[in-house]
């Protein structure tokens, strides 16, 4: 500031001009000089971006035409094979109340309320009607209020005992419906956690997603959280909103009206209550926006802490034994004691956030908007002409009118108070739309997910190739069919989900009746290879024909123990409505087990665990 205005004081010295014209030509290029000054410092970044771009294009002009063409044929290799979601993922920013925002909630909204003859829907409408019966009792019990107060005025035993006995009456309705509310909004939160969760189920179970959404995709580091946690939390969060939203826009707008006829019938005007209360109520709004942290970030931000919180706990639970013949156990205890702590730093700077926001907005709700309510309430009975609807004068009332206007202030007062806590209520929902953002964001994300790995889109952080080069992805174009008289690969490649190469190529044919070991070194491919016929793992070439997945079965390298009975253990994945559809009886499973020489099955020990997976192998072929 200090040299523009050297600089406009030096250039009117030069120019000669007089002081009226030199103030407004100087004052005209100062404005100049500031917006160039703003403009600057917002396309300084980008002009030192496009610099270093530059300068990273001049390097790149010393490789050879070759290279540069290999360059941007993979570039453009990996960019169309990046899902459609880990691009949106990528680019987008923190979770905010926006077109995006708006986009997913409507994409979820199609899944937890999908049509009118449901029963989410119809628990909905109860709901609003809920809603709409409490807003006329509040209107109502105002009104009582304003009489009661007036008979208090008149010094009338009898009308006083008579509104009074309506008011202790009209609160028995009034406790009911609070309570309806409360029940059907944890209603209306739990069936839109069931419909959430029977389809993220479904999808997370469907065609093996649940082992590829963490071995061969690394968007998603804690399903379960967010199948839980995340889910619970976004249903909570939307129907409570629906409630904070909804019931205040139905008392701002039918209180606003009672006031409205309120101020008619004694003959005041409306206009300046009303500028005061929309001038109040848009400057709080622009306050509150302006300086409002960015919850649904933070919202994100604590669930992703909490999931790697779990996460750890899960890992210790799941390496029990591994962790204490290790002796590992002081490096777990850093491990969760470091996501802990994390945890706890994030919900401090969230706490320190929210003291100063809520501090303000209590200021402006509480006390701003007390005092405007105040004034809101007494220019209509201070302007008032004392004429009424019907045409008679409140002076003609045996006290002067000290009771009507009593009546009038006390009636108007109650409904100011309850349109005040609504639109506070309204303003205070910001914050929590900028959480539902955030929670929106997850739960959208992990379904997003899902579609992408059902049509074998998958991301990993790190992918290499067999010249050292990395991408994004590797392009899935192998062949797999199904056939009935053997196992054929041809040139198939044999590579991990982080794209390491274990074998670039192999080709092998397996007849009926053929026994075939393979042998070798730790990860040279064995247990790869059948996690490529299995369908665990994409066939990136080649050409792969193998039995359908009902024709074969696997044995995998670690026990796996389901939860039930012994009959359970030896038909899994088979239930027991299946085993009776087959015709077999608890005698074969006898027979079976006496071939594995496990008839002393009640004194097994934990070698003989592997036992049940060939005798799960033998209750297929009943």
């Amino acid at each position: 500031m200090t040299v523009i205005s050297k600089f406009l004081s030096q250039s009117s010295v030069v120019a000669n001009f007089s002081r009226k014209q030199g103030t407004k030509k100087a004052t005209l290029a100062g404005c100049l000089l500031i917006a160039a000054a703003v403009y600057g410092a917002k396309k300084c970044p980008h002009i030192f971006d496009v610099l270093r771009r530059k300068g990273t294009s001049n390097e790149s002009l010393q490789l050879s035409s070759t290279d540069q063409a290999a360059v941007v044929t993979d570039k453009k290799e990996a960019e169309e094979n990046i899902p459609r979601t880990n691009r949106t993922i990528r680019s987008k920013k923190s979770p905010a109340v926006n077109k995006v925002f708006f986009e997913q909630i409507r994409f979820l909204l199609k899944i937890v309320i999908p049509g009118v003859w449901t029963k989410e829907f119809g628990i909905l409408s109860l709901h609003t009607l809920s809603l709409i019966c409490r807003t006329f009792l509040t209107i109502y019990v105002a009104s009582l209020d304003g009489k009661i107060v007036k008979t208090i005025v008149q010094k009338d035993a009898f009308k006083f005992m008579l509104q009074l006995s309506k008011w202790i009456g009209i609160a028995i309705p009034a406790t009911f419906v609070n309570s309806l509310i409360r029940f059907v909004e944890s209603k209306l939160a739990l069936a839109l956690r069931t419909r959430l969760v029977d389809y993220s189920y479904q999808k997370y179970f469907h065609n093996q997603t649940y082992y590829r959404v963490s071995n061969l995709d690394s968007r998603l580091t804690n399903a379960d959280q967010c199948l839980t946690d995340d889910i619970n939390v976004f249903s909570q969060s939307l129907a409570h909103l629906y409630s904070h939203l909804t019931k205040p826009l139905l008392d701002i707008a039918i209180m606003t009206f009672t006031l409205y006829k309120l101020a008619r019938n004694r003959g005041a005007s409306s206009r300046i209550p009303t500028l005061v209360a929309v001038v109040v109520v848009c400057v709080t709004a622009k306050v509150l926006r302006a300086v409002s942290p960015r919850f649904g970030k933070l919202a994100a931000e604590e669930a992703k802490c909490k999931g790697e919180l779990r996460y750890m706990h899960s890992r210790v639970i799941s390496n029990a034994e591994e962790i204490a013949f290790y002796g590992g156990h002081n490096i777990e205890l850093s491990a969760l004691q470091q996501c802990y702590r994390s945890l706890a730093l994030h919900l401090d700077i969230v706490f320190r956030k929210r003291l100063w926001y809520i501090m303000l907005e209590q200021f402006l709700m509480k006390y701003v908007w007390s005092a405007a309510g105040l004034v809101m309430a007494a220019i209509p009975i201070i302007t008032a002409t004392g004429i009424k609807a019907d045409g008679t004068c409140v002076n003609d009332d045996p006290d002067g009118g000290v009771s009507e206007r009593t009546q009038s202030f006390t009636t108007a007062r109650n409904l100011l108070i309850s349109a005040a806590d609504s639109t506070e209520r309204m303003m205070s929902s910001y914050k929590e739309i900028t959480e539902l953002a955030g929670y929106t964001e997850r739960v959208h994300t992990m379904l997003s997910v899902f579609d992408d790995i059902k049509e074998e889109k998958y991301v990993r952080n790190t992918v290499s190739f067999n010249d050292g080069r990395s991408s994004a992805m590797l392009k899935i174009s192998g062949k797999v069919s199904d056939c009935d008289n053997g196992i054929f690969i041809e040139d198939l490649p044999i590579i991990t989900p982080n794209g390491d190469v274990i074998v670039p190529e192999l080709s092998l044919n397996i007849t009926p009746g053929t026994h075939l070991l393979i042998t070798g070194p730790n990860g040279c491919g064995k247990s790869s290879l059948f996690r490529i016929l299995s369908g665990l793992w994409p066939a990136y070439r080649g050409n792969l024909k193998k039995p359908a997945t009902k024709h074969m079965f696997y044995i995998p390298q670690r026990p796996y123990m389901s939860r039930g009975s012994l009959r359970d253990q030896v038909i899994y994945p088979n239930t027991v409505g299946d085993m009776k559809a087959k015709g077999v009886s608890d005698k074969n499973l006898e027979e079976i087990l006496s071939l594995v020489h496990l008839q002393h099955i009640v004194n097994r020990e934990g070698g003989e665990l592997q036992f049940y997976s060939v005798l799960r192998v033998l209750c297929c072929y009943i």
